[in-house]
């Protein structure tokens, strides 16, 4: 059975994502469900990135009662199957444009939380000493046009010039010199604070720093009914359930349409493919030119991204399908083979030893939304970029619950707008990926 957000009821019978991460951290057995009635301050509803680092700040910072309650287990969902990419996430809208829809001082403010996410993960990481594969420093964007080059110009003297951020534009023959031999390469903007890690390790690092902070998770414990009165929330569970005055919802993308009504036709849940190599030989990493293990990322409307991995191998991920039902299909691998040996030719019948997909969640203003109103708390939109984001929006989640000041940025003031016609957003979503692929192609 395939999860599908919009489709399926609950992912708590789901298959775990047999991921490259998989091969490197087994995951462990999951922890017995909830089997009683407990009451709590705050329910929080996701045992990934934004789920656990909430409850750890609302428990460590706040003393603020809660627990965690995870359908499948902690790494199934996107925590447990992304990329490993963090880095400054801006959506789809450059600087530039978030400076023409709200001013240079707004812009300056979401910039410096982006910035403030990568620093956080760090930080946890070094702090809770989480053994996940952290490499080497810089993110890479790599102009796949010469129009495209012309904009990261103008993108790194903006953010140089504007938000104080060190923005390197490279040259091809820079690129190409010290970094990669890259065949759809024509230059890019390199930023020099994201990094690459094991997100399934690092997941499960924040698992354990939740755990030693006295925060129950109870995995398999999906949430079947969820009743309001005035002054709690009532969730059911198979085989227990919880009351509490406030709940935040931070499953993101592995939500489902029957979640809670003030999320429902909110967000598209949209699936991203990953593949990895076998290891490369020496021979052909010196054909490839591949000279760093940085995070890298074209500049497609249908983005590829991809890095080397710790033991050389290439993990290559962009978009597929549609519907999940479809997620495992073969044209999918194919396409990203396509993708990566125009790139990198040398590399044409590479084997490919690990596939998997998993659900990002997009919001319809291109932009993550960290809300907390009435009770209810929900962080969505991360569009590919959550990993960093995802520990700034529980800290801030923590902060709004216990009622203390965040910046006054649209990222925590205005709720996710409502997708018209939401009954029909795959369809929309299919048309735009066809104008994505053409005009990547010839635009």
């Amino acid at each position: 059975m395939h999860y599908d957000p919009l489709i399926s009821a609950m992912c708590h019978n789901a298959p775990l994502a047999p991921s490259y991460w998989a091969s490197t951290y087994p995951y462990p057995i999951a922890t017995a469900p909830l089997a009683q009635h407990q009451q709590v301050d705050v329910a929080i509803i996701g045992g990934g990135f934004t789920g656990l680092t909430a409850a750890y700040y609302l428990s460590t910072m706040f003393n603020i009662d809660c627990c965690v309650l995870e359908a499948n287990q902690v790494g199934f969902g996107a925590s447990g199957r992304n990329a490993g990419f963090v880095l400054k996430g801006s959506g789809r809208l450059s600087y530039r444009q978030m400076a023409d829809k709200w001013g240079l001082a707004t812009t300056q403010g979401i910039y410096d939380e982006f910035s403030q996410a990568v620093n956080r993960v760090e930080s946890l990481i070094e702090q809770h000493q989480i053994q996940c594969d952290k490499q080497e420093y810089g993110y890479l964007k790599i102009a796949h046009n010469k129009k495209a080059l012309t904009s990261l110009q103008h993108q790194s003297q903006f953010i140089s010039e504007n938000l104080g951020g060190n923005a390197e534009f490279l040259t091809p023959d820079t690129l190409k010199n010290q970094y990669m031999i890259n065949h759809q390469a024509y230059g890019a903007l390199r930023l020099d604070d994201g990094f690459g890690l094991n997100p399934l390790k690092l997941v499960h690092g924040y698992a354990d720093m939740v755990k030693q902070a006295g925060v129950k998770i109870y995995e398999q414990t999906p949430v079947v009914n969820w009743r309001q009165d005035e002054s709690h929330h009532h969730l059911d569970t198979p085989s227990g359930s919880v009351q509490a005055k406030q709940v935040i919802c931070a499953a993101n993308a592995y939500n489902n349409k029957h979640t809670h009504p003030a999320i429902a036709k909110k967000y598209l849940p949209i699936l991203s493919n990953i593949m990895v190599t076998r290891p490369l030989t020496s021979e052909e990493l010196a054909l490839t030119g591949l000279k760093t293990h940085q995070v890298t990322m074209d500049t497609r409307t249908l983005k590829y991204y991809y890095r080397l991995l710790p033991d050389n191998r290439i993990l290559f991920g962009g978009r597929g399908a549609v519907r999940g039902r479809d997620q495992d299909n073969q044209r999918y691998k194919h396409n990203l083979m396509t993708a990566l040996t125009a790139c990198f030719p040398q590399l044409s019948g590479v084997t490919i030893d690990y596939f998997w997909s998993g659900w990002i969640a997009a919001a319809l203003d291109d932009m993550p939304h960290v809300i907390v109103n009435k009770g209810l708390g929900y962080s969505l939109g991360y569009c590919g970029s959550g990993v960093a984001f995802s520990a700034q929006a529980g800290f801030r989640l923590a902060q709004m619950i216990a009622k203390q000041p965040v910046p006054a940025l649209p990222l925590y003031q205005t709720p996710l707008p409502t997708f018209p016609f939401a009954a029909f957003r795959r369809v929309g979503q299919a048309a735009y990926y066809q104008y994505g692929w053409i005009k990547d192609k010839y635009f």
